[in-house]
């Protein structure tokens, strides 16, 4: 038996039509695993599904706005259409608004928590009944630098980032016993949607890379082996940690 294999497993990923989600779809469907792709945007998500399938992969999308729902146990079901109820959960879907403090409305404020916070926990319960029933179940939720530090015109987003590690412990705590583990990643700068203005400005990166211990920023690619092992069974013994994932930027 190969621990480290995810070969066989069925995995929603979250946010997946672009950035992180995007890139770790596609590899979990590379490693193996049959992916269903839930994000907004349905000709992002068919595109996706097509590219996947060209490789020989398994995968299915489904599109769907995350802040609009209102009935998780209804979702949960749908999903479990193609392929069976999802015995791994990557929660990518997020949004970073950058507004100054005095910028920040009761709506983007909520839209913030709501998709960042909120989401991966209803989610999350509402697929961690057949989950246990397997005895066995993994979630992997995003999180950020931000979720130990501060950076300027973020903080919803820091506020919901900082939640999603405490969450991510309590939700271990919750369902570890019964065989779910529940950890996250926290990555350093990776060039996304929700990065492309830093990405734009060649001097702001040029300082972000040189404030990493290798010297440089984020390439999606190095996401994937943390993520593939921590949703693995040679991780069976693992949970409510955060990973940081970033060249060292958290070491310096």
């Amino acid at each position: 038996m190969n621990k480290f294999s995810i070969e066989g497993h069925t995995a929603l990923v979250t946010g997946a039509s672009s950035g992180i989600g995007r890139a770790l779809a596609t590899a979990f469907a590379e490693a193996g695993a049959k992916v269903i792709l839930l994000a907004r945007r349905e000709s992002a998500l068919q595109q996706l599904t097509y590219e996947i399938s060209k490789k020989g992969g398994h995968a299915v999308p489904v599109a769907h706005d995350l802040l609009f729902t209102d009935d998780w146990d209804e979702l949960a079901k749908h999903v479990a259409k193609p392929f069976g109820s999802p015995d791994i959960l990557i929660n990518c879907a997020g949004v970073n608004l950058r507004e100054a403090w005095e910028e920040i409305t009761d709506e983007s404020w909520d839209t913030t928590l709501n998709l960042n916070l909120k989401t991966p926990f209803f989610l999350a319960r509402a697929l961690v009944p057949s989950m246990a029933e397997r005895q066995w179940g993994k979630i992997l939720n995003i999180a950020s630098l931000q979720s130990e530090r501060a950076f300027p015109h973020s903080i919803p987003y820091g506020a919901s980032k900082g939640g999603l590690t405490q969450l991510t412990r309590a939700m271990s705590e919750a369902w570890s016993r019964r065989g779910i583990m529940v950890n996250a990643l926290a990555p350093g700068f990776f060039q996304t949607e929700l990065t492309q203005s830093i990405f734009e400005n060649k001097e702001k990166l040029q300082q972000l890379a040189s404030q990493t211990a290798v010297g440089r920023n984020g390439h999606l690619d190095d996401l994937i082996g943390a993520a593939v092992f921590l949703c693995s069974s040679a991780a069976d013994y693992i949970t409510g940690q955060t990973l940081n994932v970033d060249g060292g930027f958290s070491a310096k």
